[in-house]
């Protein structure tokens, strides 16, 4: 448990935000806090590695200035948040986690940014990511390798790791992150917070470089799930720069304010699926002996709860060939100019990437149309289904990627997120909330996935399961010791911390 002095930075966002709003907390005094936290630990697990804190302290002091004066307020008006480095903050640097960046100075804000500073909100700086988000383990050769606050031997996962260890350990209430295999949903699982994965379109982006298909797209991170339906409210917004998001006469298809005012679901009404694997994700013993205490404790509040799972045939070839594609073509010239300045995860995925024939890729597509149609079948009869949110429990941080799983070799380096891309594939919302502690006292995450475009509902159930599991001692969260990190030596003096 914390062991420090509770401090403004623990508050959650929607409490921070009422308190400023009723002007019992300033946007200045959060600010400090959050800079006061950062400063106290970030040495043991080196989650921001730029840092906007003037350019903060700044904002905060407009912020409160701003309250003064009896301005309208934004939904996000005077809180601090943290950016993955794979979009821009204007005079923030923009590395991607390559050595060919490294020192870029973003020249203007990403979209993203821009919408929650419209909100009010304050980005904190940036926050590490693996080489260009390829991979479950965040480390580069720029920032070097970011530790898992729990265990700092241990990895936090990836890609958004940065924004879950910097959620969990208090550097601000709400973070970006982004997904294609389980990029939010694995370090929020890994961290003890919460990742959510939309629908696509739902929260725009243009920066996909074959934006027809939208196996990656951004998503709100935060500590509960309130806090994540309030910067869902203000990345949901009318953008048709992005093909996936529909527009008419300057609206989207949903009311981007009812993420952050979401119903009350009846856990009993609910028809709940139940998987430990979708019937194909190499999941280990440890992870599927917790998620059938987890789901155990969960049924006396649910409805018709079975285990079940869709179709998910061809799974893993369908992921393997279109995240390939998307390979070569984002970074295959790279590759070619600049070999020894890519690392091994995306020189691998290039190279798979260009064995693939056109048979191979035509295959891919329209056997995920079929998936897609399955999936949609399927969730005719259930409402949900839950899954554990990662395959296996967090290793040690200086393995690369998992070749093994309980012993049997897995078949990429990406193979071991098979629990997160059967949904990206299918395309529909899915959350990870936290829940308790595994075997090795490690988070362990449950994965919420419902259907596509039902992001509203999926967000409700997941605050309806939150709070039953915050009543269950087993299963209710618990932050990592302050004290502890705070003493630690710096991670950068650990060996092979700026390699692969």
């Amino acid at each position: 448990m914390t062991s420090l002095p509770t401090s403004p930075a623990d508050l959650s966002a929607t409490e921070a935000r009422d308190l400023i709003g009723r002007r019992a907390l300033s946007s200045k005094e959060l600010a400090e806090a959050c800079i006061a936290r950062v400063e106290a630990i970030d040495h043991a697990v080196n989650a921001l590695v730029a840092r906007n804190f003037e350019t903060v302290l700044a904002g905060a002091k407009d912020a409160d200035e701003s309250l003064a004066k009896g301005d309208p307020l934004g939904p996000l008006h005077g809180l601090p948040f943290a950016v993955k480095d794979m979009i821009d903050v204007t005079g923030l640097p923009t590395t991607f986690g390559s050595e060919l960046f490294a020192g870029a100075i973003a020249k203007g804000d990403d979209p993203i940014v821009a919408a929650m500073r419209r909100a009010g909100g304050l980005p904190l700086g940036k926050t590490n990511n693996p080489e260009w988000s390829a991979g479950g383990n965040t480390r580069n050769r720029v920032y070097g390798a970011t530790a898992n606050p729990y265990d700092l031997t241990r990895t936090c996962a990836g890609s958004s790791g940065g924004s879950a260890v910097a959620l969990a350990c208090g550097y601000a209430p709400l973070a970006t992150g982004s997904d294609t295999g389980g990029s939010l949903r694995n370090p929020a699982a890994y961290c003890g917070v919460v990742g959510f994965r939309p629908s696509p379109g739902v929260v725009p982006g243009q920066s996909r470089g074959m934006g027809f298909i939208p196996l990656s797209t951004s998503g709100p991170m935060a500590r509960n799930v309130a806090d994540a339906g309030l910067m869902l409210s203000v990345l949901a917004r009318p953008d048709a720069r992005d093909p996936y998001t529909t527009v008419i006469d300057g609206q989207t298809s949903w009311d981007p304010a009812g993420f952050a005012a979401l119903p009350r679901r009846d856990l009993s009404s609910l028809r709940v699926a139940m998987s430990e694997d979708f019937g194909f994700a190499p999941t280990e013993a440890l992870v599927r002996r917790q998620f059938r205490k987890a789901t155990a404790a969960l049924a006396p509040f649910l409805g018709r709860a079975e285990e079940t799972t869709p179709d998910c045939t061809g799974a893993d070839r369908i992921f393997a060939v279109l995240r390939g594609v998307l390979f070569v073509g984002q970074h295959g010239a790279r590759l070619d100019a600049h070999p020894d300045k890519i690392g091994p995860n995306v020189t691998e995925n290039v190279i798979e990437g260009r064995s693939f024939t056109a048979d191979d890729i035509a295959w891919a597509l329209s056997q995920q149309s079929a998936f897609y149609l399955r999936w949609q079948d399927w969730f005719r009869d259930w409402d949900v289904i839950v899954t554990p949110a990662v395959t296996i429990s967090p290793r040690d941080w200086h393995e690369l990627y998992p070749a093994e799983i309980d012993g049997v070799a897995t078949q990429s380096y990406y193979h071991w997120l098979a629990m997160a891309y059967a949904s990206s594939l299918a395309g529909h919302p899915s959350i990870t909330i936290p829940c308790g502690h595994d075997e090795n006292g490690m988070p362990f995450g449950l994965q919420i996935i419902g259907r596509r475009h039902a992001d509203r509902d999926v967000l409700a159930v997941a605050a309806e399961v939150e709070a039953v599991l915050a009543g269950l001692s087993d299963f209710a969260p618990k932050g990592p010791d302050l004290a502890a990190l705070a003493a630690a030596r710096p991670l950068s003096e650990s060996e092979g911390f700026l390699s692969f």
